[in-house]
């Protein structure tokens, strides 16, 4: 690294101040994103639209959050991540705002999912997890992702219990639109996260930036990348469902509405444990071995939980441990994407990372609600989940990866 950029990637502000900004945006964005499914029952008693209809307003916000990162990322590493996360955060206001007035399946699409997920895709992970690595020094980024991480586990924990308890008091349009209103604390941070990539090329003798266009067709020949992205892929379609559906779930099973709430907000809990936990260990062993940990655990857990009594302890202990995979699989791929191609582009190529990732989303959530038509229960998404969960495990361990140094390795110990 020179000189140059080596000073560029330190944040004017602090690191601490950085990972404050980026966090608690993510804890914002990412709170009243997952928090959505709480209202889905709601939704469908209100509207009459039906369960599958409204679940494909969801399944498009997934979609649709996941097209908006990679424009996203091109604009925030063109004319920075500060101006694209205060749109964002507005967008996130006015859909959440406008869910209650809603009564058709087109409206839902465009409140849920045009606005409010295309706004929390453009202050998502794939701008503030590039804004992070531009900011902070080398040495720092693994950690660094993984705080950014936690904050968006955070927001889940929050929000969740919040909406649920506002609800309980003065009914689910006012908790959606003191969400909205929520989501603007979120604009103070994109002073902090303000500058773009191209600052990462200050030194006379670095190397040419790539443009766009080069570096994702750089990526995409790459056959590490694209087995990235289908394992992210997977990860979208776990995560997806379980944040629509739990609730749903919950009821199946004949539990209290108030055990879904808090369901959601246990993943929050400790999905902040594994970011934290999963960032502590990228500098340890090698990131495709981790991720391969990962997937193989959620679907373990997936597979108890079937065999398991479905009882309120039964459900929260699952989702503690699909809280400390849920999210845990964005910093160590960040981590591939940064590695294998460094910070100049890298909003743009985890945000087309990312894109995958929300193709499966859409088909968690969507097919969430269509399963439960079908059938009456939702074991055949489970089903499902296993075996994804396997085939991500196994296909992260083709993917090219240099070993950590022993000198690195005994560093980090």
């Amino acid at each position: 690294m020179t000189d140059g950029t080596r000073s560029a990637s330190r944040a004017p502000y602090g690191v601490v101040l950085v990972l404050l900004a980026a966090a608690g945006t993510f804890a914002v964005t990412m709170g009243a994103r997952q928090s959505m499914g709480l209202f889905l029952n709601t939704l469908n008693t209100a509207t009459g639209l039906g369960l599958a209809s409204i679940s494909l307003a969801f399944a498009f916000g997934q979609l649709w959050w996941g097209l908006t990162q990679p424009f996203a990322g091109i604009v925030a590493d063109r004319i920075g991540a500060g101006r694209v996360i205060v749109a964002g955060v507005i967008l996130i206001a006015i859909g959440t705002a406008l869910v209650p007035h809603m009564h058709t399946t087109l409206g839902l699409v465009l409140a849920i999912g045009v606005l409010a997920a295309g706004g929390a895709g453009m202050a998502g992970p794939s701008v503030l997890m590039a804004a992070t690595t531009r900011l902070v020094p080398p040495e720092k980024r693994g950690i660094a992702t993984g705080v950014v991480n936690a904050g968006g586990s955070f927001g889940q924990f929050l929000f969740a219990p919040l909406a649920q308890g506002i609800t309980a008091m003065a009914g689910w349009m006012v908790a959606l639109q003191s969400l909205a209103v929520v989501s603007l604390l979120a604009l103070p941070a994109a002073w902090v996260l303000r500058g773009n990539a191209r600052q990462l090329a200050t030194s006379p003798s670095a190397p040419r930036a790539q443009s766009t266009r080069e570096a994702v067709s750089r990526a995409l020949g790459d056959p590490s990348y694209r087995l990235l992205a289908a394992g992210f892929f997977v990860c979208g379609f776990h995560v997806a469902f379980i944040a629509t559906h739990l609730p749903g779930v919950v009821a199946a099973c004949q539990l209290p509405p108030a055990v879904g709430a808090w369901a959601l907000a246990v993943v929050g809990l400790f999905n902040i444990v594994g970011s934290f936990a999963i960032g502590w260990a990228l500098g340890r062993w090698r990131m495709k071995s981790l991720l391969s940990l990962v997937y193989a655990s959620r679907g373990l857990a997936v597979l108890a939980f079937l065999l398991a009594p479905k009882t309120e302890t039964t459900v929260l202990v699952f989702a503690a441990v699909i809280g400390l995979t849920y999210l845990s699989t964005v910093p160590p791929t960040a981590g591939l994407v940064a590695k294998f191609y460094g910070p100049a582009n890298m909003a743009t190529l985890f945000g087309v990372v990312m894109l995958t990732h929300q193709i499966g989303g859409f088909l968690g959530a969507y097919f969430g609600g269509k399963a439960f038509e079908w059938t009456g229960s939702y074991d055949w998404m489970w089903y499902a989940d296993i075996l994804l969960a396997a085939a991500a495990a196994l296909i992260h361990l083709p993917i090219r990866e240099a070993r950590l140094r022993p000198r690195v390795a005994r560093a980090a110990v």
